[in-house]
C-alpha cells in the first residue's frame, strides 16, 4: 500500500497544560493557520471546534479528548487537544500513552501552574518529548523569560528560547526567531494568517543576540564533537546545524524548545507549528516497541511492512454509529473488512469501518497505516488499553494505568421507564471513561458511581440526561475512604462444619503486614510439606480478596496490606475451595480488627488564587476546613496564589464558598494527591454515620 505522506513526516502530538492556559484556543489557531478551518471557533463564544460537546460549550471547558487531523509544510499532524480540569485527568493521561510529542502550554503569567505539574508528570511517565508554548503575552504581567526559568526550576526541565517576545502585555506586536535572527510580525486584517519578517530592530538587537548566544551554546553541549569545535572556533553554528542539534536532543528529551505568543491575539502559532514540524518526533524516531513470548522477544519497528500491532485508547458511544474505538497504529497496516485479534481479551472481530475523526466529524478511510490515530466501528468487545493485532502473530503492548476513583454517589433512576435504561447507559459511560465505575451496595440497595471528582461525576449524570434519556435522582456526594492496619499480627482460623454426609473444613495461617502507603495489596504463599494442598491456595488468597472488598473497621476497601499464608491443615474428604475461601476471610476479618486499623482519606492539592485584599478570608476557609497552608505566592497585578493540603470530605461545595468570600474575584484548582489517617475523632463520627445509614436503609 502506497503511503500518502510519508511516515517521516508525520506528527501525532497533543496539547496539555493547567485549566485556562489557553489548549483550546491554540487548537483553534492551528486548525485556521493549517487551511483546516476557515473561520476561528472561540472558546468564550461556544463555537470552539474542539470543543464539540454542549457542556464544553455551555462551560468553556474541554471535557474530553478530541482529535483531528491537519498539515503544515507538506507534514501531516494529528492533534489531540486535551482538558485540563484535574477530574478529567483519563483524557490526558490516555493520549499521552500513544502521542509521539506533546506541546506543554502555560500561561505567560501565571507560569508552572500545579496542573502544570501533574500533566509534565504524566507525559515524563510515558517519555514524552516537548515543545514548551508561552501563551497569553498580551496579558498584564506576562513575563516570557521568567516562565521558562519556573520551567527549568519548577519542573527541572531544560528549556531553550527559541524566541524572543517583541515587546509584552499591550505592547506584545510580534516575535524574534533565534534561528534565523528575524523579526516576526503579523497582521491584524485577516487574524494573524499573514506575516512578514523584517531585520530585527535595532532596540532589540543586543537582546536577541545574547539569546542566540545562549541559543548556540545550548546546542554546543549536546555533544557533537565537530560542532563543539566549530563553535569554540566561530562562537556561532548555521541555521540547518542548530535545527539538526535541536531536534536530536528533543526526540531525546534534553531538550525543551520554548516558544511563546498570544493565540487569542492571533500571534506566535505559525513559528510553534514550525517547531512541531522540525523538533518533535515522526512515529518513525520513537524506540521499537519490545514483544516478549516464549521463544524471546520481537522488535516491532514502525514500519508498514512490520506485524500488526495497534492500542485500542479510548472507546465513544456514538448515537450514530454506536460504538467508536480510537486506536493508534504502532507498526503493520489494516483495511476495512479485516478481522483482527484483541490479544488482551483474547477474542476476534472485525473492522467494519476505518474512520479518521476531526472533533466530532468523520473521513471515512479505506486503510490506516503506521502512525496513523484513527476511529473504527466494529470492535464491539474493545475496552481502552487493549491491544489489537494478528491472531497469528499476536502481540502484547503495554496498557495504560489511570488513577483510582476518590469521590462516589448514590443513583436511582425517577420512573420505572428510567429504570429499563440506566444500567446500559451506565455500562456505556464506563466503557468510555476508565475512572467512572459502577457498582451495587447489597447492605442500602442502591447503585454507585465514582468518579474523579464533583465536576466529572455532575457531568456524568447530565450525560445521562441528554445523551441517554436517562433522568435520575442523585445522593449526596461520598467520599472513597480507605481502611488499614497499622500493626503486623499472625493468626489462624478453622473453618469447619458437619450437617451430615459431606462436610466443610479448611484451616489457615494467616500473616498481616501494613506496607508503604500507595504500595497496594500483595499475597504470598509460604506453606511447606503440603499442609494446605497447592489447588487451595487460590481460594485462600480469594477468601483475603473477598474480606478487603468490604472492611470490617467501617466497610471501605482496605489498601496497602501484604498478607502471607504460612501454615494450616485439610481433610481429604471435607476440605473444598469454598471451605478455605471462607476461613482465609474470616481469619482476615478477625486479624484486621486486632491490628489497629485506621480510616484513610483522600487529600487533595488545593490552589486558590485571589487578589491580596482578600488572602485573610482566603486561607481562613483553608484552615476552617482541617487544610494545612504549605506556601503563598504572588502573581502580577496583586494576585496571591495560596497552595494547602486539604480533606477531599471538607471540599464539597468549596466554589460557591471561594466565590462568596472572594465577591466573585477568586478561583481555585484541586487534585488527589495521596491518602492520609483520618483524626480519630472524625473518625469514630464517620463510621458511626455510616453504620446508621446502612440500618435505616
Amino acid at each position: 500500500m502506497k503511503r500518502d505522506v510519508p511516515l517521516s513526516q508525520i506528527r501525532n502530538i497533543g496539547i496539555m497544560a493547567h485549566i485556562d492556559a489557553g489548549k483550546t484556543t491554540v487548537s483553534e489557531r492551528i486548525l485556521f493557520y493549517s487551511g483546516k478551518t476557515h473561520k476561528i471557533g472561540e472558546v468564550h463564544d461556544g463555537a470552539a471546534i474542539m470543543d464539540w460537546m454542549d457542556q464544553e460549550q455551555e462551560r468553556g471547558i474541554t471535557i474530553t479528548s478530541a482529535a483531528t487531523t491537519t498539515s503544515w509544510r507538506d507534514h501531516q499532524i494529528t492533534l489531540i487537544d486535551t482538558p485540563g480540569h484535574v477530574d478529567f485527568t483519563a483524557e490526558v493521561e490516555r493520549s499521552l500513552r500513544v502521542l509521539d510529542g506533546a506541546v506543554a502550554l502555560f500561561c505567560a503569567v501565571g507560569g508552572v501552574q500545579p496542573q502544570s505539574e501533574q500533566v509534565w508528570r504524566q507525559s515524563e511517565k510515558y517519555s514524552v518529548p516537548k515543545l514548551a508554548f508561552v501563551n497569553k503575552m498580551d496579558r498584564t504581567g506576562a513575563d516570557f523569560f521568567g516562565v521558562v526559568e519556573s520551567i527549568q526550576n519548577i519542573l527541572g526541565a531544560n528549556a531553550v528560547p527559541m524566541v524572543v517576545p517583541i515587546g509584552a502585555e499591550d505592547k506584545f506586536e510580534g516575535v524574534i526567531d533565534l534561528v534565523t535572527m528575524r523579526a516576526v510580525y503579523y497582521s491584524d486584517e485577516d487574524m494573524g494568517a499573514t506575516y512578514h519578517e523584517e531585520n530585527i530592530p535595532a532596540d532589540r538587537i543586543e537582546e536577541a543576540k545574547t539569546w542566540r548566544a545562549n541559543l548556540v551554546e545550548k546546542c554546543a553541549e549536546q555533544g557533537d564533537d565537530d560542532l563543539l569545535e566549530k563553535f569554540l572556533e566561530t562562537g556561532d553554528l548555521s541555521e540547518e546545524e542548530i535545527r539538526k542539534i535541536i531536534r536530536h536532543a528533543t526526540v531525546d528529551r534534553r531538550v525543551i524548545p520554548a516558544y511563546c505568543g498570544s493565540a487569542f491575539k492571533n500571534k506566535g502559532v505559525q513559528r510553534l507549528l514550525d517547531g512541531i514540524v522540525d523538533f518533535l518526533p515522526s512515529p518513525e524516531d520513537i524506540p521499537p516497541i519490545i514483544h516478549a513470548h516464549d521463544d524471546g522477544k520481537t522488535e516491532l519497528h514502525a514500519n508498514d511492512d512490520e506485524i500488526f500491532a495497534a492500542m485500542a485508547f479510548k472507546v465513544v458511544a456514538d448515537k450514530h454509529m454506536g460504538k467508536l474505538v480510537f486506536m493508534r497504529i504502532y507498526s503493520g497496516a489494516i483495511e476495512s473488512g479485516t478481522t483482527v485479534y484483541n490479544s488482551t481479551q483474547d477474542k476476534t472481530q472485525r473492522i467494519g469501518r476505518i474512520i479518521r475523526m476531526h472533533a466530532n466529524r468523520q473521513q471515512a478511510l479505506e486503510r490506516a497505516m503506521c502512525g496513523d490515530i484513527i476511529a473504527v466501528v466494529g470492535l464491539s468487545q474493545t475496552r481502552t488499553g487493549d491491544t489489537i493485532c494478528m491472531k497469528d502473530h499476536p502481540v502484547m503492548l503495554d496498557s495504560i494505568e489511570f488513577p483510582a476513583p476518590v469521590m462516589s454517589i448514590s443513583i436511582k433512576p425517577a420512573t420505572r421507564q428510567d429504570n429499563d435504561k440506566m444500567g446500559a447507559a451506565l455500562h456505556a459511560l464506563a466503557e468510555e471513561d476508565p475512572t467512572f465505575t459502577v457498582g451495587f451496595d447489597d447492605e442500602t440497595s442502591e447503585t454507585i458511581i465514582a468518579g474523579m471528582g464533583e465536576l466529572h461525576l455532575e457531568v456524568l449524570v447530565e450525560r445521562l440526561k441528554r445523551e441517554f434519556s436517562v433522568v435520575a435522582d442523585v445522593g449526596r456526594p461520598e467520599v472513597a475512604y480507605r481502611e488499614t492496619a497499622t500493626i503486623a499480627l499472625e493468626g489462624q482460623y478453622k473453618h469447619s462444619k458437619q450437617s451430615g454426609g459431606r462436610g466443610q473444613y479448611g484451616h489457615v495461617h494467616l500473616r498481616l503486614e501494613p506496607v508503604e502507603p500507595g504500595q497496594g495489596f500483595s499475597f504470598e504463599n509460604e506453606v511447606k510439606g503440603g499442609n494446605i494442598p497447592s489447588e487451595y491456595i487460590t481460594a485462600v488468597e480469594k477468601g483475603v480478596i473477598k474480606a478487603m472488598a468490604s472492611g470490617p473497621f467501617a466497610g471501605y476497601p482496605v489498601v496497602d496490606m501484604k498478607v502471607t499464608v504460612f501454615d494450616g491443615s485439610s481433610h481429604d474428604v471435607d476440605s473444598s475451595e469454598f471451605a478455605f475461601t471462607e476461613a482465609a476471610r474470616v481469619c482476615f476479618r478477625n486479624m484486621f480488627m486486632q491490628g489497629h486499623p485506621e480510616l484513610l482519606e483522600p487529600i487533595m492539592l488545593v490552589e486558590v488564587s485571589a487578589p491580596e485584599d482578600y488572602m485573610g478570608s482566603v486561607t481562613g476557609s483553608i484552615c476552617q476546613r482541617r487544610g494545612r497552608i504549605e506556601s503563598m505566592s504572588e502573581q502580577p497585578g496583586g494576585i496571591r496564589v495560596v497552595e494547602g493540603r486539604v480533606p477531599l470530605s471538607e471540599m464539597f461545595g468549596y466554589s460557591n464558598a471561594i466565590r462568596t468570600v472572594t465577591q466573585g474575584r477568586g478561583n481555585f484548582t484541586m487534585h488527589f494527591e495521596r491518602y492520609e489517617a483520618v483524626p480519630f475523632s472524625i473518625a469514630e463520627a464517620i463510621i458511626k454515620k455510616r453504620r446508621e445509614a446502612n440500618k435505616v436503609k
